[in-house]
């Protein structure tokens, strides 16, 4: 979501603005679940209109407000803008023939299961918690892709229907993450409801649970970056709330039947999370952007393990295809009472 740029200081403002707006071929995509880097990159590219660049820039949207960043953080935001040119994975090559039948029936019987399971209401005041693993590009300014150690990522989403301006609280821990330990609010400039950037438990329930209406809500309401098709805007949606929220389960099913119904959408019969863990892979590639986003799940319970993410197609600018920029796996997902709280670790 666009915001107007937070109160910094004019001096770091400009000596992050030097830093990203150095040459590179392609700007760090980030994974969605990632939000302190791309942050700073979206409210830098508010007050400035881009250079020209060779091929469209993937860029992760922000998905739950803004982390407005301490200004110590802000050269490090800046120095993790890279040119890809490399990458410690790829993905195996994905077949086309049979693999849109394929995913949508995958999709329908991952919709099946999502019916089955059980959610437990989340309440005003209450936090919708969510504990995972993931790696990111930790790649110098100019340099190739080198993902990072992997590392905690736990959020504190808000149910508070708003309007707020907080709507939630972030932190990582260990050796790859941003401002390690710290926990840091997800605020927004603007005060927003809840909805589409602000996905709350009652609003996800207010939803259609029709498929082909649903889409259509997302279609109209989701936002599409520079260089990226609708489709794989939409796709990217389903993922982030599917990951990162908690639905009842009807309207867990309807979204993953939904995303039977988008053109384009592939399975792949063995994929595997940042955790280790190998699933099936429900994946669609964009042209537009050059990027893969890829969704694993269980391969007996069929839940939803985590994601990857992908640079398809570059090799004219050394780019390798297949470059891996992204990977989570989703270890917990609870409801808290407040911010900070951590539940009990449950065997995964």
């Amino acid at each position: 979501m666009k915001n107007s740029n937070p109160p910094y200081a004019a001096s770091a403002g400009r000596e992050a603005e030097e830093l990203l707006s150095a040459p590179a071929e392609w700007d760090l995509p980030p994974s969605r679940h990632l939000h302190y880097k791309d942050v700073l990159m979206q409210h830098i590219d508010h007050d400035r209109t881009p250079a020209t660049q060779a091929r469209p820039t993937p860029r992760r949207r922000l998905t739950r407000g803004v982390v407005l960043l301490p200004l110590a953080s802000m050269a490090l935001a800046g120095a993790l803008l890279v040119t890809l040119s490399g990458g410690d994975d790829t993905s195996a090559p994905v077949t086309r023939a049979g693999q849109a039948n394929s995913a949508s029936a995958t999709l329908n019987r991952i919709a099946v299961a999502a019916m089955a399971t059980d959610a437990t209401p989340v309440q005003d005041g209450q936090f919708v918690y969510v504990e995972s693993l993931t790696r990111s590009n930790e790649g110098t300014l100019g340099g190739p892709v080198r993902l990072g150690a992997l590392h905690e990522r736990e959020v504190w989403m808000s149910q508070d229907s708003g309007p707020v301006t907080r709507t939630g609280w972030i932190r990582e821990s260990g050796k790859g993450a941003v401002m390690p330990g710290q926990t840091i609010p997800i605020d927004s400039s603007d005060a927003v409801r809840a909805g589409i950037d602000h996905p709350t438990y009652k609003w996800l329930a207010s939803l259609p649970t029709d498929p082909d209406a649903l889409l259509e809500l997302l279609y109209d309401q989701t936002r599409v970056d520079d260089g990226e098709s609708k489709e794989q805007a939409v796709f990217s949606k389903i993922g982030e709330l599917v990951g990162e929220t908690i639905m009842p389960p009807a309207n867990a099913s309807a979204f993953y039947k939904a995303a039977a119904k988008i053109p384009g959408v592939r399975e792949i019969p063995d994929a595997v999370d940042a955790a280790g863990r190998h699933g099936i892979g429900v994946t669609r590639e964009d042209a537009s952007s050059a990027t893969r986003d890829e969704w694993i799940f269980d391969k007996h319970t069929l839940a939803f393990l985590g994601s990857r993410s992908y640079i398809t197609r570059g090799e004219a600018k050394g780019v390798p295809s297949g470059t891996l920029f992204g990977t989570s796996a989703i270890m917990q997902r609870t409801v808290v009472d407040q911010h900070g709280k951590t539940p009990a670790k449950t065997d995964s």
